[in-house]
């Protein structure tokens, strides 16, 4: 706003005595169209022929008017939700996008809101719409999918900026929904596939690994043992029997055949 040095001068003040006689010779009839009330969140910024009474707007409560020189403007101070619809955006790697989001913002002058900006919602929705396409065509699509919170804060910032010379203050910010096109999606489900499935081939070879060395322990043990190789095939008889009612072929161990072997020819 602009500094206010010079007064209404002495026609004004002339005009203001005038309507304030009229006010007195009409009391009390008058007192209806001079007292207004503010609600609790509302604000009332005066007009005295045409300039703003005080820097501070006043209520909540009642409020004294002048009615043939006095005009006044109601602002809400309460929080707005402005929706942003969907935005065609280009992302830094060459992808098209739609997203959309929402913005808390509310009125904390309100003589600043009326007073340097025609329309000061629309004004912040238009604002809000730029500087999301802005802000989004500096990121590549990972980027946009993954730091939606970081994103958010910088638009935040930036709107917080370059609206608090309209007596706005962002509360906050925050992207709904990221729209890709239907090819894209399915060439990112493809290349997620793939990835799975690389992961699990590596993680079944790992297995692999650590089965054969598990094994290579195994018959380390057993070879200095004859004996627990024989227990180890009667449990494995144990188990196949009480799981599945069939024939077995029982191995017999190498060094019970050598033996038999070697008593037939001494006979």
């Amino acid at each position: 706003i602009a500094d206010r040095r010079e007064g209404i001068g002495v026609c004004g003040w002339i005009l203001v005595s005038i309507s304030f006689l009229l006010v007195l010779i009409t009391f009390p009839v008058s007192i209806w169209a001079c007292i207004k009330v503010i609600r609790e969140y509302e604000r009332a910024v005066v007009f005295r022929l045409g300039r703003i009474l005080s820097k501070k707007a006043k209520g909540p409560g009642l409020i004294l008017i002048l009615p043939c020189t006095d005009t006044f403007i109601k602002v809400d101070l309460r929080t707005v939700t402005c929706s942003i619809p969907p935005q065609e955006i280009l992302t830094k790697d060459a992808v098209t996008t739609r997203v959309d989001g929402v913005v808390y913002y509310r009125i904390y002058s309100a003589v600043s809101a009326v007073a340097n900006v025609t329309d000061v919602h629309l004004a912040t929705f238009l604002l809000a719409q730029t500087t999301l396409r802005n802000v989004l065509g500096t990121q590549s699509l990972a980027q946009v999918l993954a730091g939606r919170e970081e994103i958010a804060h910088s638009i935040q910032a930036i709107l917080d900026g370059a609206t608090e010379q309209w007596g706005i203050k962002v509360a906050r910010v925050e992207i709904k929904d990221v729209r890709i096109p239907v090819g894209m999606q399915r060439a990112m489900a493809a290349e997620a596939e793939a990835a799975r499935e690389a992961r699990a081939k590596v993680v079944a070879a790992e297995g692999e690994i650590n089965a054969s060395k598990a094994l290579k322990q195994a018959s380390v043990v057993l070879a200095e043992s004859p004996a627990g190789l024989q227990l180890r095939y009667l449990q494995a008889l144990t188990t196949l029997a009480a799981e599945n009612n069939s024939t077995i072929v029982f191995p017999l161990p190498i060094n019970m055949l050598e033996s038999l072997g070697q008593k037939n020819r001494g006979g």
